[in-house]
């Protein structure tokens, strides 16, 4: 958690009844910090992407949100790179990019990345969002962004990210973003 020193934080782990040992680490990790610092919300089933962030911003108490994935495949170790650039410029939204930069994936075989390559190229031509990676999901919000944001999103499953984005800069949000790689 060095990641953090010096800043006020919590982390609330949403597990979907996952496969994957996301609970059991998370069970870990409230012994090593303490349950005021590590918060499991877990859930007896797959309810879908935008419950779990429903589900997630209830418990939160902070100003601010940061939403990654559990399994690590997005890496703590770029988080003070997304408070450094939300506090540069008051950004609404900071952004995780795989796609400008030093940015980029690992492990992804190449159907994985041919439909998330060329479903950002297409949202990016018929849209023309203003952010260069629209599928990923790490991302910092600000607490009532992130609410309306969710709130007014219609989307399931994996176009719910996109929309996300897409309805921040409906709303004139400002986003900015980091390079990130996705593991």
């Amino acid at each position: 958690m060095v990641f953090f020193s010096g800043h006020n934080y919590e982390i609330i782990v949403i597990d979907d009844g996952s496969p994957d040992g996301t609970l059991e680490v998370g069970k870990q990790l409230v012994k090593m910090y303490g349950s005021e610092k590590i918060v499991l919300k877990p859930r007896e089933k797959k309810l879908g992407l935008g419950t779990a962030y429903i589900h997630g911003i209830k418990h939160a108490t902070g100003n601010f949100i940061i939403i990654m994935d559990a399994d690590l495949s997005h890496h703590p170790k770029f988080i003070p790179q997304f408070i450094e650039k939300q506090k540069s410029n008051d950004f609404d939204v900071v952004s995780g990019t795989r796609y400008i930069g030093d940015g980029g994936v690992y492990g992804w075989d190449f159907k994985r990345k041919l439909v998330s390559r060329g479903a950002n190229f297409l949202t990016q031509l018929l849209l023309r969002p203003g952010a260069s990676d629209l599928t990923g999901s790490f991302r910092l919000y600000k607490k009532p962004v992130l609410e309306k944001l969710v709130e007014s999103c219609v989307s399931k499953g994996y176009v719910f990210q996109m929309e996300m984005i897409i309805r921040a800069r409906q709303f004139e949000f400002t986003i900015g973003e980091v390079s990130t790689l996705h593991l």
